[in-house]
């Protein structure tokens, strides 16, 4: 390399440097915020945390509080007094009142207590959906099979969680409005969905014998043809 290449090479190694310290001079204090921001942000997550967990641990404490009493209106009562301060915390709070309301026998009130939770478009639709179907539940001496029937439809949609457990339940519905051969036809489509469980498997072909069909009818007719 020459004497002037040398000279040259330096002379831009300096300019380099000058343009660096100059751009760090006027836009540094860009680059120390944005450390102070990711550093409060880590703090104010964490802070967030703690103070979730600290309210899941108070609610935990004053639900198991609440359900320690001796009496099932007791318990009502005192679940009725523990304070919540999200919509997922009253919907759980809810529902284990609803629960102690029908031990109670109030079976109306617990139905009404669970629907007002359905009910509630501030909630996931799983807490939605849980409620509906055991305000449904406890709803059999109230309303007929036909009208608990389209309750059930709603949560027998695809998608969603309780779709077969519903469908059981539309099964019932038709078996106590002596429909026979409808019942047959939803218990064999649950028989046969690709996501039903070895449980529901079960009760399902436990009822389909009970109603007067082989477990095996559909495919010994299969056969004849």
């Amino acid at each position: 390399m020459s004497q002037s290449d040398s000279f040259i090479e330096e002379v831009t190694d300096e300019v380099r440097r000058d343009r660096l310290f100059a751009l760090m001079k006027r836009y540094g204090w860009i680059a120390v915020l944005l450390v102070v921001l990711i550093v409060a942000g880590a703090a104010w997550n964490e802070w967030r945390k703690a103070q979730e967990r600290a309210s899941a641990q108070a609610l935990g404490d004053a639900l198991l509080n609440a359900l320690e009493q001796g009496e099932p209106a007791e318990r009502v009562a005192a679940l009725q007094t523990v304070p919540t301060e999200t919509p997922g915390q009253e919907a759980v709070a809810a529902m284990l009142e609803a629960g102690e309301a029908a031990e109670a026998g109030d079976t109306a009130a617990a139905a009404d207590r669970l629907m007002s939770v359905a009910d509630r478009g501030d909630l996931p639709q799983v807490y939605r959906d849980l409620a509906r179907f055991k305000a449904l539940g406890l709803s059999a001496d109230a309303m007929s099979p036909e009208d608990r029937r389209a309750g059930y439809e709603t949560l027998a949609a695809p998608g969603s969680g309780l779709r077969l457990l519903a469908l059981e339940q539309i099964a019932l519905t038709y078996i106590e409005a002596g429909e026979t051969a409808e019942a047959l036809d939803v218990l064999r489509g649950i028989r046969d969905d690709a996501e039903v469980t070895s449980g529901l498997r079960q009760r399902v072909t436990q009822l389909m014998v009970a109603l007067g069909e082989s477990p095996a009818g559909d495919d010994a007719a299969a056969g004849s043809e």
